[in-house]
């Protein structure tokens, strides 16, 4: 019997999830809602989501839904689900909460509910209780309580999605592997030779766009590399499943294959490019990444056949995030100075007039986008945006701005 399942995502990658989720599962109907997706699967496409989607982060399976007034009425709801189909006395849980203008004063003490009625189920059924583990728990729920009506839901993800299990180096502000991915998708970039071309983010930091970019390029499904929360759950363990689970996997590392488009990766600071090209090792993807060391102000274009286009796709620094480095660094102190919404305040101009001279040149074009929570940033570049997809990184609230650069681009100016 189908599930009803829920896949959150970042705020803005609404379009996108249902858009991947309908290529990952054709048959499917998918709905967009606020914060994520919807849809009814069965256990084997519950599987299939978790190891291919690069936009959700969790794949959620409600188990219970109904009108609440007060903490008894989210006992009852948690108590409404047999528990013993998912879990046994040995097997541990975890209780997470999430709340939109619920009248509840107390969100851990509807958690506690929660916890309680699996607990009550499970000791009248066999005469045992599980334990709660708030680290590492068999069984992960969240509660969702809106105004009137809570849901329940069965994490079958475990760790969020964007561990994709390779990341071990990173700096001090890394990108979420989903969001990187959300800039691609957004940028309609597939890794092929008329979906995006080459690929060069120059200022890589770890190197998430790049590895993301390699990853699509070759054919790597994101959770290749990481395990699930479903795997202890009882729905998820029978012979017939794990036997299932064993034939995606390796359906999964059959169809890898070399990428047909370059894709380059630079960075300021050779810390982080080193960084970024051992995460490429554990990813799988060194081969597939050229990896350089330089300003983004001063490096060249990478050098591409004619009839290539090219795709730069930046992730900057900027106030709320870190302090860019090379060239704008040993600006002057007054013009270093920048407050929580932009980087430097000379940065983008000197990297857009860079652009327009290292990246216009090109008979097949580059095509720019860049993350900035700065909404003038098409002024302090002096380019015109073809286009600005709104997308939340983290709890900041940003625009992935388009730049079509071709010869004259300044001639756009705003």
């Amino acid at each position: 019997m189908p599930l009803p399942l829920f896949l959150p995502c970042a705020a803005g990658v609404e379009t996108l999830l249902a858009d991947e989720v309908q290529r990952i599962l054709p048959q499917a109907r998918v709905h967009a809602a606020r914060g994520g997706v919807a849809l009814a699967g069965d256990p084997l496409e519950v599987m299939t989501l978790n190891l291919e989607s690069r936009l959700a982060q969790r794949v959620l399976i409600e188990v219970a839904h109904a009108s609440y007034r007060d903490e008894n009425d989210v006992y009852e709801l948690a108590r409404s689900v047999e528990w013993g189909e998912w879990i046994t006395p040995q097997h541990t849980l975890r209780v997470d909460t999430t709340a939109h203008r619920s009248p509840l004063k107390s969100l851990n003490f509807a958690a506690l509910r929660v916890k309680d009625a699996v607990c009550d189920s499970l000791r009248d059924a066999t005469g045992e209780r599980p334990n709660v583990d708030t680290r590492h728990p068999d069984l992960q729920l969240v509660l969702h309580l809106g105004e009137h009506e809570a849901t329940l839901y069965v994490d079958s993800s475990g760790e969020s999605l964007f561990k994709r299990g390779w990341r071990e180096d990173k700096g001090d502000a890394p990108l979420k592997e989903t969001l990187a991915a959300a800039m691609l998708a957004a940028a309609g970039w597939r890794g092929t030779l008329d979906a995006g071309g080459a690929l060069h983010d120059p200022c890589c930091g770890s190197g998430t766009i790049a590895i993301e970019a390699a990853q699509i390029a070759c054919g790597i499904a994101p959770g290749l590399k990481r395990r699930f929360a479903f795997e202890r759950l009882l729905p998820f363990t029978g012979d017939a499943m794990r036997a299932e689970l064993q034939r995606l996997r390796s359906h999964a590392q059959a169809r890898i294959h070399a990428s047909a488009v370059p894709i380059h990766a630079s960075d300021v600071s050779f810390r982080m490019v080193d960084f970024a090209r051992r995460n490429a090792q554990r990813a799988g993807v060194e081969a597939a990444i050229t990896f350089n060391g330089g300003d983004a102000l001063e490096r060249p274009a990478p050098q591409l056949p004619a009839d290539l286009p090219g795709t730069l796709m930046i992730n900057p620094p900027y106030g709320e995030r870190i302090e860019v480095g090379g060239k704008a660094a040993r600006a002057p102190a007054e013009d270093r100075g920048f407050d929580n919404r932009q980087a430097p305040s000379d940065f983008f101009a000197r990297l857009a007039a860079h652009w327009k001279r290292a990246y216009t040149q090109h008979p097949a074009g580059w095509t720019a986008y860049v993350l900035s929570p700065d909404m003038k940033l098409p002024g302090a570049m002096r380019l015109k945006e073809s286009r600005r997809v709104p997308m939340w990184n983290g709890p900041i609230e940003c625009r992935l701005f388009r730049f079509d650069l071709v010869a004259g681009s300044a001639r756009g100016a705003v």
